[in-house]
């Protein structure tokens, strides 16, 4: 099948970018599928391309974006759909916004356009605290109940334990640069209304920490985007609804792009 484009997808944080395994199927419908691994976490998985393998952690959502720029240029394409989730979409604003020639389209899922608030600020200098006192492990305790949803807390244990797993794959380094590179973003809100490619939203219902409401802001202020609502899911909407999740992006893919 004579490939039909490439789609970059970003994981979030504090996992990596084996949590887009059941989405690679997606080439199946002629996409050619990039799931790099940010600066520094879990980064001699396969099928997953590290990136920045020998850098220093990450400063700034603008190193995680430059990697991935440097990523197309290395692999000589042009452009491509460009898709995260939480952390994965502050990094795909960042290419937007530093080389928007390389988007065809764009997937924000689970994510917001906003910068930490000052209460979010002092959340990830508490949540650095804790990786210091336990390590990734101690990380995945806090964060699983936040980044999953009831239902799938309730419901779907392997998934569960899938996500720690992801979680504790990875060194403390590269978790600490994560958390610095999120606590100091900059507000995308500015780029919503110049977003001219084909846009998808997409947002679990049970998500708490980029709500449901976060997604329709953003849908409201990017014109002709597409928001699909993921029910049953949390902030992980990937990991907790993979086949409604594909079939979004599917629909997306074949008919927006």
């Amino acid at each position: 099948m004579r490939a039909r484009g490439t789609l970059v997808l970003l994981h979030a944080f504090p996992l990596n970018a084996r949590m887009w395994e059941g989405q690679l199927g997606l080439a199946d419908t002629g996409w050619h599928i990039v799931a790099p691994q940010l600066r520094g976490f879990d980064g001699a998985s396969a099928p997953s391309t590290p990136l920045g393998a020998g850098d220093p952690p990450a400063a700034s959502v603008d190193d995680y974006a430059g990697d991935v720029i440097d990523l197309l240029d290395s692999l000589h394409l042009k452009q491509a759909v460009i898709g995260g989730v939480s952390m994965g979409g502050y990094v795909a604003f960042a290419v937007l916004r530093l080389a928007a020639r390389y988007v065809q389209g764009l997937i924000l899922a689970d994510t917001r356009s906003q910068a930490d608030t000052p209460e979010g600020r002092a959340g990830r200098d508490k949540l650095l605290g804790v990786l210091r006192q336990g390590g990734p492990e101690a990380v995945a305790n806090d964060m699983i109940p936040k980044l999953l949803g009831e239902t799938t807390r309730r419901t779907r244990p392997a998934v569960v334990e899938r996500v720690r797993s992801l979680i504790l794959a990875n060194p403390d380094e590269a978790i600490a640069g994560a958390i610095n590179a999120l606590k100091t973003r900059p507000d995308s809100t500015p780029l919503l209304a110049g977003i001219h490619v084909p846009t998808l939203i997409v947002v679990g219902e049970e998500d708490g920490l980029t709500p449901p409401s976060a997604a329709e802001e953003m849908h409201a202020a990017i014109g002709g985007s597409a928001l699909v609502r993921i029910p049953a899911a949390g902030h992980l909407s990937n990991l907790e609804q993979p086949d409604l999740f594909n079939a979004a992006l599917a629909a997306f893919l074949s008919h927006r792009v």
